[in-house]
């Protein structure tokens, strides 16, 4: 598992305050929360979800508490949000050996490795290894109190588009080539994904690097208060 420093507050988060910030209840006191994702939160109406809070006692902070994940689903499937903790999450799972599947041997993990024009996350040993965070669809039977909202195009996919290309290209001198999309939950319903405005291009880019041998894999995550493990590894079959 990888554990908290502490284990995470439970609050509620009453409303989106603005694109980074909500008005959370914890406790019966309200106080405004970072949130650590440029995204949506799938297709849901941001208002009086529970959620699960980290606490900073940094006095250059400005905002204390961060909402690291909300709950969707009559369950305990906690839907992880924050994309900064994708990165550790994954260097943890390779550094504790779960991660074999992907990458069966290393020797060492190299973080923000420049490739072309762009920086992806990983090269481990030979491999290497682009992480998204998917949150635009949410693959959990919502629960009976979520309200969702119209969805609403997004066209936030040139970073995306350049990464793949740029791990495509670098098939010519280097080994293997992944592309990574970390759930830091459980998936219980496959949805049909949101298509980005540049949806053909999207694809025809994700079809080409595959041609070229760039391997796309998933892995979903248990996501809990006191920390986060490893559910699945696989194959990626919806590109």
């Amino acid at each position: 598992m990888y554990r908290f420093d502490q284990p995470l507050i439970r609050g509620i988060m009453r409303k989106r305050k603005s694109q980074f910030t909500a008005i959370v209840d914890v406790d019966g006191e309200e106080l405004i929360a970072h949130i650590p994702t440029t995204n949506r939160i799938g297709d849901v109406e941001n208002k009086d979800l529970p959620c699960l809070l980290s606490f900073h006692d940094d006095p250059k902070r400005k905002l204390k508490y961060d909402i690291e994940a909300v709950l969707l689903s009559d369950d305990d499937n906690w839907v992880g949000i924050n994309q900064i903790l994708s990165n550790r999450l994954v260097e943890h799972f390779f550094r504790e050996g779960e991660l074999k599947q992907i990458v069966p041997a290393f020797d060492i993990i190299q973080r923000e490795v420049k490739l072309g024009v762009s920086k992806l996350d990983f090269k481990v040993g030979d491999t290497y290894l682009e992480v998204k965070t998917p949150l635009t669809t949410i693959n959990v039977t919502y629960g009976k109190n979520i309200k969702t909202l119209p969805p609403k195009p997004f066209s936030s996919t040139d970073r995306m588009v350049k990464h793949v290309n740029e791990l495509a290209a670098s098939l010519r001198e280097h080994e293997r080539a992944v592309f990574l999309q970390v759930y830091q939950y459980r998936i219980t319903e496959r949805k049909e994904r949101l298509r980005s405005t540049h949806y053909e291009e999207v694809s025809e880019t994700i079809r080409k690097a595959a041609m070229q041998g760039v391997e796309f894999w998933e892995i979903q995550m248990d996501f809990r208060p006191e920390g986060v493990t490893l559910f699945s590894v696989s194959r990626s079959e919806d590109l």
